[in-house]
């Protein structure tokens, strides 16, 4: 569910957008001026938030982007098995597993805490407690 729609020129540095289906967080946002014969323009470079590459995007500066609504959880690892982990929700103690950032593999034990995030639907492990 998308809580709101801001235009290319109000996404500034740090803010969440939807660019093609995926989440990415605003590194910089370069704005010219309208001329003569055109409207301004906006140079958006962004990070996935979930595989960490970067995107450039040249737009309009009235083009929207989506701003995806973001749960930040905590949970219990249970266990660790490949590239997912089962952890236990703490308020709602369901189990579920989750996919977790690689730089995380090797801080992940079980009955570690750590927060994972609900983008849209899609969840990952971000953080080690």
């Amino acid at each position: 569910m998308v809580l709101k729609l801001i235009d290319a020129h109000g996404a500034k540095p740090g803010a969440t957008i939807t660019i093609e289906g995926e989440t990415y967080t605003v590194r910089s946002n370069d704005l010219s001026k309208s001329g003569k014969h055109g409207a301004s323009k906006c140079r958006i470079e962004a990070i996935n938030i979930i595989t960490g590459n970067k995107k450039v995007l040249a737009c309009p500066g009235s083009e929207r982007f989506e701003v995806p609504m973001i749960e930040k959880k905590r949970a219990q690892v249970l266990s660790v098995s490949g590239d997912k982990a089962s952890v236990m929700d703490l308020e709602s103690y369901e189990t579920i597993e989750i996919p977790y950032l690689q730089e995380l593999k090797d801080k992940l034990a079980p009955e570690k805490q750590v927060e994972y995030w609900d983008i849209e639907g899609k969840k990952i492990i971000m953080r080690v407690s």
